[in-house]
């Protein structure tokens, strides 16, 4: 009670460069906030809806920002934005 979290960062990308190039730009920036990083659409799916390796995980903690490649393997993009909004809205 009383606990002040700074919120997750969701980052979604399957290129490792793009991922270091994004992790990159954030640490130039002083974000602090923690980053989940997940490759594929499928595991992106897993982290929001907490199933998976991510069964248990609180998912009322929603992350502040999602970053979304939107051409990836498995699941692509837009289908996870698409199950996102089709849960939580468009807030």
């Amino acid at each position: 009670m009383g606990e002040n979290r700074e919120r997750t960062i969701l980052l979604v990308e399957d290129n490792q460069d793009d991922e270091d190039l994004a992790l990159r730009a954030l640490r130039k920036r002083n974000i602090s906030n923690p980053i989940v990083v997940c490759h594929d659409g499928a595991e992106a799916l897993e982290y929001v809806f907490g199933t998976g390796k991510y069964a248990g995980r609180n998912v009322a903690e929603f992350p502040a920002v999602t970053l979304l490649d939107l051409k990836l393997p498995k699941v692509d993009g837009l289908t996870v934005l698409q199950r996102i909004r089709a849960d939580h809205g468009p807030n």
